[in-house]
């Protein structure tokens, strides 16, 4: 019987579960993306546990588990997403958007002289920054991966869709990897627009779809131990199971 050979990824919390970061796996001709998901979960029962908050990408964008597969193609397992110049993925539109992925300090004064426009007579910045506890829980500091290129990507989609439904003239998102110390940007999302009231949607809009949708998760670090953020898949996002 013929195989295909897959590259095989998991991030966040599903990779300690695994544990591993990556994997080769070998498949029958014909197999899905469903296929492999269930071969991870014999030997990691606890991913069957938690499927219904797993999403499943092909290639860089989301699937379904029916997905047929073909030699040499990448699935990754994405948990919940938390969401958040040396960048290491990066998208600038024609028109001027960007969007990017970074693990240096993030200047958003930069940013916003990048987009402003004569035209514009509002630009609203948004900041996610690092606080120093989570429910009185003292966070000593935070680390943040992602799967790179889907998530800038998956930024620029939504960027996109933002500008096209407020009418704004620009829109940056960049997000940080890594470690961050409190009081570090995570992520900043800038929306530049001739009137005020679109630049604020755009950008209260961009921060609610990215810690729903973008594949990028955080783990926090406390005095007395360290968690993977639970956050939670946008409704639209199929799942594993």
């Amino acid at each position: 019987m013929a195989v295909v050979r897959i590259r095989v990824l998991f991030f966040g919390l599903l990779r300690d579960i695994v544990g591993v970061r990556e994997d080769t796996l070998e498949v029958a001709e014909g197999a899905s993306v469903g296929t492999v998901f269930e071969h991870y979960a014999v030997k990691a029962p606890r991913l069957r546990e938690v499927s219904s908050s797993i999403v499943l990408a092909l290639n860089q964008q989301f699937s379904e588990p029916q997905a047929a597969l073909k030699d040499g193609d990448e699935v990754a397992f994405l948990p919940p997403v938390s969401g958040g110049s040396g960048f290491l993925q990066e998208i600038v539109d024609p028109e001027g958007h960007l969007f990017a992925i970074t693990r240096d300090e993030i200047d958003a004064r930069a940013l916003v002289e990048r987009l402003q426009q004569g035209c514009d007579g509002a630009v609203v910045t948004f900041e996610g920054v690092t606080r120093n506890n989570t429910k009185g829980r003292k966070t000593l500091y935070l680390e943040y991966e992602g799967y790179e290129k889907m998530a800038v990507e998956t930024m620029a989609a939504i960027g996109r869709e933002i500008v096209a439904a407020t009418g704004i003239s620009r829109i940056g998102m960049i997000h940080r990897l890594g470690k961050l110390e409190i009081g570090e940007a995570s992520v900043v999302i800038v929306a530049a627009s001739p009137h005020r009231r679109a630049a604020f949607d755009a950008a209260l809009d961009g921060i609610n779809r990215l810690k729903k949708i973008v594949p990028i998760w955080k783990k926090e670090f406390f005095e007395d131990g360290e968690v993977w953020v639970e956050g939670e898949w946008d409704d639209s996002v199929v799942k594993a199971q």
